[in-house]
């Protein structure tokens, strides 16, 4: 008689463990997949830099801010691991005919999605280099840039998405006379291409 108890138990237990596994396997299998294909987004932005250079070899804030445009190309690999490439030509509202134009690339990291705003903020550390042109044309430099920032995403549709704001700290440790800081924001759409 115990036998005959114990043998529906075990047959219940193992029933309901085995449709408990199937049902968590078929709920992480789509999701995982689905975040851990390659992505790629391109985008354009419109940036307002102060470019920390007014003139006569000295790093402070200049009288005008640069706009410029710019391109950016977002490689997704995983879920919190993103490389994030961009160039700005920070080139209108010159002050002396002082400009900036940066080509950077490095980690990108979400940091949460929000799903009822379809907004992901982040943050990212890029290196490269700045080209520079200096005040009356009289000289040009390429120096190494390395920047900190961050922003937010927004989903508007399955391939379009809204840049509203990305904020980056540059530095130029190897500019002429000491380290040159410039900083600003940048503003933009991107379409996802796959």
């Amino acid at each position: 008689m115990f036998h005959v108890q114990i043998k529906p138990f075990i047959f219940v237990a193992i029933a309901c463990l085995f449709t408990a596994g199937t049902v968590t396997t078929q709920a992480q299998v789509a999701p995982s997949a689905r975040r851990g294909q390659l992505a790629i987004t391109a985008g354009g932005m419109f940036s307002a830099f102060q470019p920390d250079y007014a003139g006569n070899g000295i790093a402070k804030a200049g009288p005008n801010e640069l706009f410029g445009i710019g391109a950016y190309v977002d490689v997704h690999l995983r879920r919190w691991v993103e490389v994030e490439a961009e160039g700005r030509w920070n080139r209108f509202n010159e002050y002396l005919s002082i400009s900036q134009d940066n080509y950077l690339i490095g980690p990108k990291v979400p940091i949460h999605e929000f799903r009822f705003m379809h907004a992901t903020p982040y943050g990212k550390f890029l290196i490269g280099m700045t080209n520079m042109n200096f005040e009356y044309d009289y000289a040009y430099g390429r120096f190494t840039t390395v920047a900190y920032g961050g922003g937010v995403d927004l989903k508007l549709s399955k391939r379009l998405s809204y840049r509203p704001v990305d904020f980056e700290y540059q530095q130029m440790p190897n500019w002429v006379r000491g380290t040159l800081s410039p900083y600003g924001f940048s503003t933009g759409f991107g379409y996802r291409i796959f």
